[in-house]
C-alpha cells in the first residue's frame, strides 16, 4: 500500500508539472494544454519506475540536447521542487558541454543562474573539482576504464598518431574535467549522457556505446527503456524509437 502511495504521489508531483509547463497556453490553446499535460504529466510518468529525481535529471539533460531552453525555463523551478539540487543541475550542465558543445550549453547555464538568482540561491556553488592540469588526463583514462572496462588502458598512449590529440582530450576534457567531478555518481553521469546522445540524434554509434556503459554501472536496459519512454514528450518519437535500437543492439 506505502508503495501504491508513493506512486500516486510521485504520478500527481508530475502533473502539476506538465500543466506548468502548458500554462501559458491554456488560454490561446486551451485543447493543446489538456492532452499535452495529461500525457507528459500523467501518462508517461504512471509507465515508468524512475523516482521524481531521476526522472527530472533525465528531463533536464534531455531537454540540453534537443535545444528547448523555453521548456527547460519552465521545468527547472519544478525539478528543485522534487529534490534536484542546485549542485546537481550545474553538473548535469556543465557536462553537456562536453557533448553538446558551449555553443549548445550556454543558454541553459544562463537561463539556470537566473533562476537561481531569483530564488535566492547564492552563486557561485561550491566548488566540486576533483583534479589538478597535472593528473586530469591520468583520472580521465582511469574513469573510462572504470565504465567501459580494460579495452581502455592505453587509451592515449596507443592511439594513433591522427587522433593522439583527441583521445587526449576526451580523457582530460570529457572524463577527467567533468566526470571526476563531485556532484554525481557515474552511474548519474553515463544516465544523462545518454539523454544528452539521444536527444540530438545522429549520433547512434555513441549511443550504443554509451548504453554499453550505462550497463556497466548498473543502469539495465529496463532502467534505459524507462529513460526513453519519459523522453518522449521532450524529443519526440523518431529520436526515441532510434535509442530504442540503439539500446536494444547494445544489448546484444
Amino acid at each position: 500500500m506505502k508503495k501504491i502511495l508513493i506512486g500516486v504521489i510521485a504520478v500527481m508531483v508530475m502533473s502539476v508539472t506538465a500543466c506548468a509547463s502548458v500554462e501559458e497556453f491554456r488560454t490561446t490553446d486551451p485543447e493543446f494544454a489538456e492532452f499535452f499535460g495529461n500525457f507528459a504529466g500523467n501518462e508517461v510518468p504512471s509507465q515508468t519506475k524512475l523516482d521524481p529525481r531521476t526522472r527530472y535529471m533525465a528531463i533536464v539533460a534531455t531537454l540540453m540536447g534537443c535545444q528547448g531552453v523555453d521548456e527547460f525555463k519552465a521545468i527547472l523551478p519544478e525539478a528543485l521542487e522534487a529534490g534536484l539540487k542546485p549542485a546537481e543541475i550545474k553538473e548535469v550542465i556543465y557536462q553537456g558541454t562536453a557533448y553538446l558543445g558551449i555553443g549548445r550549453t550556454r543558454p541553459f547555464l544562463t537561463a539556470a543562474n537566473e533562476i537561481f538568482a531569483a530564488k535566492g540561491i547564492t552563486l557561485p556553488l561550491p566548488p566540486a573539482s576533483t583534479t589538478t592540469p597535472e593528473n586530469r588526463v591520468k583520472a580521465g583514462n582511469d574513469t573510462q576504464i572504470e565504465i567501459f572496462g580494460d579495452g581502455m588502458k592505453g587509451f592515449v598512449e596507443n592511439a594513433p598518431e591522427d587522433r593522439r590529440v583527441i583521445n587526449v582530450f576526451l580523457a582530460g576534457n570529457c572524463f577527467g574535467d567533468y566526470y571526476t567531478r563531485k556532484g554525481l555518481t557515474l552511474r548519474e553521469r553515463e544516465m544523462i549522457t545518454f539523454c544528452y546522445i539521444a536527444a540530438q540524434g545522429g549520433c547512434e554509434p555513441q549511443l550504443i556505446g554509451h548504453a554499453k556503459g550505462n550497463f556497466n554501472m548498473g543502469n539495465d536496459k529496463a532502467f534505459l527503456l524507462d529513460v526513453v519512454a519519459q523522453c518522449v514528450p521532450y524529443i519526440g518519437y523518431p529520436r526515441s524509437l532510434n535509442a530504442i535500437t540503439c539500446i536494444n543492439k547494445a544489448a546484444e
